[in-house]
């Protein structure tokens, strides 16, 4: 299992690589344009060439983009669903500019109170999104915290809406799994049982392999509390035993490991990163899997 950090691009897309290497990446994810706007001037295709041959020469290992907060796929207003669908598929075409491997995207709401009713709204626009940008970038769907009308709080959420997409979609499709959104729904991550519950949910509902990114975010609320309040590795209600067992769970060997915590730059990513690293060096699990 690689680990990285989620790293700014505001001195550059080359540049946050360099960066991410200098605090102990060996994976890393960035944003295809600011999070919280609709449209953003396309990513100039000399930056994204350099950024292509910068990956290459340090050797960076997995690479994703996370689209826009705003993004609803779920939405019932029809306006913003289809603003929503038509701003992914430019999230994905400006993760093959930089030559991304994937794009973590959040689901959106489902206030039907119907699982399939949500299921397929949002399975709708991810087709919509994935037809128009026909790129081999991956989507990859986050699961949520719980709270109120989100939608894709676990396997089952996730998985009705792959199982609606998979038929045609499969190999460009898979799920990012947040550790402190999981622990917040109700996935007790303190517990080994807890994050087997979740991984193995996913492989029976979506088949085995589907996590492909885990965002590695300790928890500041309880288990069940629905707060979306990430907390510094071991420093919050999931503890490290709790991210020990990411490291333990042969499930989750091929996914990419990405902190993404609150504090100052360098600190918050050099020592996040070093946490997870002295975790997978303790593993059980052999090297050649980790």
């Amino acid at each position: 299992m690689l680990i990285g950090a989620h790293v700014g691009v505001a001195h550059g897309y080359p540049e946050a690589l360099d960066y991410a290497v200098s605090v102990g990446c060996e994976c890393v994810q960035v944003f295809g344009k600011s999070p919280r706007q609709w449209r953003a001037a396309p990513i100039d295709p000399d930056v994204a060439a350099r950024f292509r041959a910068k990956r290459e020469e340090l050797g960076m290992g997995s690479v994703v983009t996370h689209s826009a907060y705003l993004i609803n796929l779920g939405s019932e207003d029809d306006g913003l669903w289809e603003r929503s669908w038509m701003a992914l598929a430019d999230e994905l075409l400006r993760a093959t500019t930089l030559g991304a491997d994937g794009v973590v995207t959040h689901i959106g709401t489902n206030r039907s109170g119907d699982l399939q009713t949500g299921a397929s709204r949002v399975a709708e626009g991810a087709r919509r999104a994935l037809q128009a940008a026909n790129t081999p970038v991956a989507l990859l769907l986050e699961n949520t915290a719980g709270a109120g009308a989100s939608f894709g709080n676990g396997p089952d959420e996730i998985g009705a809406v792959l199982s609606l997409l998979d038929g045609d979609w499969r190999e460009r499709l898979g799920v990012c799994l947040d550790t402190c959104h999981a622990h917040a729904a109700g996935w007790d991550l303190a517990s080994p049982t807890g994050l087997d519950a979740f991984v193995s949910g996913m492989a029976s509902c979506c088949g085995q392999g589907r996590i492909l990114t885990v965002h590695a975010n300790d928890c500041l609320g309880e288990a069940g509390s629905f707060r979306d309040r990430h907390a510094w590795i071991g420093e919050g209600t999931i503890g490290m035993d709790g991210f020990r067992a990411l490291f333990e769970h042969r499930g989750l060997s091929e996914a990419a490991v990405i902190v993404e915590m609150p504090g100052e730059i360098p600190e918050k990513d050099e020592e996040n990163v070093r946490r997870l690293k002295e975790l997978r060096a303790a593993s059980s699990v052999p090297a050649s899997d980790a």
